[in-house]
């Protein structure tokens, strides 16, 4: 009997490279007003930043179903195997309650991990889950340990503007218009599950400064546990920037980073030229 991983498109993991890892990938839906979209299936990550840019419209994101989470379940208890869930926070969409509620038919064959995160935070759980795996862990004994550790992930991302907050009603326009032309670089991290606001800068390098500045007052990062950067929009010209500006986080531990790019969940209120690293604390 092995154990089966399904996660869902929150975590930026790409469809390709769930198959990759023998994943379940399950998609949340993208609407632009009346047109809807399966996030990274039928939109990619290129294709939601062009229309983020493009249109007027602000889209929204639709959860992941409980008949989705209920036939992916079927799919792997038929096979006699146990299946392990990892959503992205319950605090900021429906999917962890949906596969909580699809759970109920298949007790004791599927287990269901609110990773209290989005994005790459999400990604570095499974990460770590898949590792605890491959050591020999049972499904439990896994959860378990997923449960603990989830809290000592820290996931921070630097803005490069105000406006796609102000957009989604998360600021005022008036702040919005006055952080702009302060060249106000705002820090946001996810905590207890939420977004929250967690420090300010003027300009790109001061910003990439209060980065490295949030990271050690963390403890620095675990280099023995799964770590992520990611960017969001067209390019990732700003986080090679804060890479190189940092390098004396990464130099002495490794020398290739993981880097992703950050789809629409977190996408649509960090609009572009965001940089995010995730980890594990000391």
């Amino acid at each position: 009997m092995a154990i089966k991983f399904i996660i869902d498109s929150a975590s930026d993991i790409l469809p390709s490279e769930a198959e990759a890892l023998g994943l379940i990938h399950l998609p949340l839906k993208v609407l632009f007003g009346e047109q809807e979209f399966s996030d990274s299936v039928d939109l990619t990550h290129k294709e939601f930043y062009e229309k983020l840019i493009e249109t007027d419209i602000f889209p929204t994101t639709s959860q992941v179903n409980p008949d989705a989470f209920a036939t992916a379940f079927q799919k792997v208890t038929e096979a006699g195997d146990t299946a392990i869930v990892i959503t992205l926070s319950g605090k900021l969409s429906g999917t962890y309650q949906s596969a909580m509620i699809a759970a109920d038919d298949f007790e004791g064959k599927v287990f269901v991990i609110d990773s209290e995160s989005v994005t790459i935070g999400e990604r570095i759980l499974l990460q770590r889950g898949l590792a605890l795996r491959d050591q020999g862990l049972s499904a439990a004994e896994i959860v378990e340990k997923l449960n603990e550790e989830k809290h000592h992930i820290r996931l921070l991302a630097l803005l490069d503007t105000l406006e796609y907050l102000k957009k989604g009603g998360r600021i005022s326009a008036a702040v919005a218009f006055a952080g702009n032309i302060l060249s106000i670089k705002p820090v946001i991290a996810i905590e207890n599950g939420e977004v929250s606001l967690v420090g300010k800068a003027r300009g790109s390098k001061k910003g990439n400064n209060l980065l490295r500045e949030l990271i050690a007052n963390c403890g620095g990062i675990n280099f023995d546990k799964p770590f992520a950067l990611a960017y969001s929009g067209l390019s990732d010209h700003l986080l090679q920037k804060y890479i190189e500006d940092s390098s004396e986080i990464w130099s002495t531990h490794t020398d290739k980073l993981p880097i992703s790019s950050v789809g629409c969940t977190i996408g649509a209120h960090a609009g572009p030229g965001a940089v995010a690293i995730a980890f594990f604390e000391n």
